[in-house]
């Protein structure tokens, strides 16, 4: 089995692929760290499974899998990430995703998924397919941030957590005047006023862990 592991942070890549080699054999790896370098891979050879964190410097993971979705449709795609499923679960498989984890499951429950999605099925919790489930309904039930950008939902959760416009502009490399643009925008599609109004908006919808 080919897996391309797209995580920023090499202590995650190194534990996935411990994980992984202990019960795959014949476990071919390779890795990414960044959004491009994550593009360029995924589209140079053949994978049977790419496993992507969302939470990615630059362009965000949900980026990354849209454009991966849209040139190899058939490639599976695992998230797994530190979002939790309330956060970005939906998101993820509307934009292409076969699977989603979050970083704290156990490690047999990540062998699992990978050989799910690897043989071409999909890697659903119970709690996620509920969830899909209900965002099939009237979208007059949809919160106010699902009319959101993924990247103006990614903001929102840095602001709500206490990150400047600056070093969110240094963390997604994106100029301090885009960050503020996506604040304003959120402003107005959130019907508020303030980013003390955003904050308080995110604890209540549940969007920080």
């Amino acid at each position: 089995m080919k897996i391309l592991i797209v995580d920023d942070h090499a202590v995650v890549r190194e534990g996935l692929m411990r994980i992984l080699s202990d019960e795959i054999e014949g476990l071919i790896v390779d890795e990414a760290t960044t959004a491009p370098e994550a593009l360029a891979k995924a589209c140079a050879r053949r994978w049977d499974v790419v496993i992507l964190d969302l939470s990615l410097p630059g362009r965000g993971g949900l980026d990354v899998l849209k454009e991966i979705h849209q040139q190899r449709p058939a490639l599976p795609v695992l998230v797994m990430t530190m979002y939790s499923e309330e956060q970005y679960a939906v998101r993820a498989f509307r934009s292409g995703a076969v699977g989603y984890l979050t970083k704290g499951c156990p490690s047999t429950e990540v062998v699992v998924a990978v050989r799910k999605v690897a043989a071409g099925g999909k890697y659903v919790t119970p709690s996620v397919a509920e969830k899909l489930a209900g965002s099939m309904g009237a979208p007059t039930h949809a919160a106010a941030h699902e009319a959101l950008s993924d990247r103006e939902l990614q903001v929102l959760r840095m602001l709500a957590v206490g990150r400047s416009v600056k070093e969110i502009g240094n963390e997604l490399a994106l100029s301090e005047k885009t960050i503020s643009t996506y604040r304003t925008r959120m402003l107005q599609k959130l019907e508020l006023r303030t980013t003390s109004d955003l904050i308080r908006y995110a604890l209540r919808a549940g969007l920080v862990d």
